[in-house]
């Protein structure tokens, strides 16, 4: 008895290319000297902040840095906010740092992290504050 013969097998078919919907572009760890603090101890005398930036970014060509958002942006933008003065708050600084990110008019949300280190030390590794906006 002969064997039957196998399936025809059909190629695979291509699969779409996968489809990106957020692409984030970050910095972390950004150490930066600024005036901030409530406490008279604090005021007159710069204070270490590490700073995290998380943005989601609307980005349509990979292969231009014009079509995206320059991360060495994001760190000049932090160090602008801390040289535009005394602050008391970090979230104050973190939600000024926010609305710069938004100049760029691809970003559609900003993850904003500020991290005191000296805050509570040596009790405590850092203290600081998170926010996240959204445009619009």
């Amino acid at each position: 008895m002969p064997l039957p013969e196998p399936a025809k097998q059909e190629p695979p078919a291509s699969s779409p290319a996968p489809k990106v919907v957020i692409t984030k572009v970050f910095v972390r760890g950004l150490a930066i000297d600024a005036h901030i603090g409530v406490y008279r101890h604090e005021k007159g005398r710069p204070q270490t902040l590490v700073i995290d930036v998380e943005l989601d970014v609307a980005v349509t060509d990979w292969n231009s840095l014009a079509e995206t958002v320059n991360y060495e942006v994001i760190a000049k933008k932090a160090r602008t906010v801390a040289a535009e003065g005394h602050r008391g708050l970090v979230e104050t600084f973190a939600h000024r740092l926010a609305e710069t990110c938004f100049e760029e008019p691809k970003v559609t949300r900003a993850r904003i992290r500020v991290e005191k280190p000296a805050a509570l030390a040596p009790d405590a590794a850092a203290a600081g504050v998170e926010i996240t906006a959204v445009r619009g």
